[in-house]
């Protein structure tokens, strides 16, 4: 399962990615390929290869990216949030054994950004959803069932 769901954040850096891609790295990209392909030969022409491979890469994100970007439901902050964990929170979480973790529950794609960052679709995210202070969830993992409890919920401000 794949949500739409996004931050404003999220939201803005996939845009810049997007931009980025389509307004300076695909133009130098299509420059090199053609300059290459003016060289002659092309089976045997490394820059020309690399570069016409390149400028796959690029245009397979940017078709994902535009879809990605069209299809986003940005999720703002709202007061009604404070005090349980939704969206965009900050959650600090500790277990019987005294393993503490803090992250912030966000869309799949923005993941990949940062370590502490976790997608909405995953069995924590989705455990954790509703819960208040001092609330305890179970979380199924690959070696069984983990207890862990809320210690902290906090939301970034716009």
């Amino acid at each position: 399962m794949k949500t739409n769901f996004m931050t404003r954040a999220g939201y803005d850096a996939l845009k810049q990615e997007l931009d980025s891609l389509w307004r300076q790295e695909r133009p130098e990209v299509t420059r090199k390929v053609t300059w290459a392909a003016s060289l002659g030969d092309r089976s045997e022409n490394a820059d020309y290869q690399y570069n016409k491979k390149r400028l796959r890469e690029i245009d397979r994100r940017v078709r994902y990216l535009r879809k990605r970007i069209e299809q986003a439901k940005i999720v703002d902050y709202s007061a009604e949030q404070e005090g349980r964990v939704f969206f965009g929170a900050w959650v600090e979480i500790e277990n019987d054994a005294g393993d503490r973790k803090r992250f912030r529950i966000v869309g799949v794609d923005e993941i990949y950004v940062r370590k502490d960052y976790i997608s909405i679709d995953s069995p924590m995210a989705r455990a954790l959803l509703g819960k208040s202070l001092d609330d305890d969830c179970s979380v199924k993992t690959p070696s069984g069932y983990v207890n862990w409890f809320v210690t902290n919920i906090e939301y970034e401000k716009p």
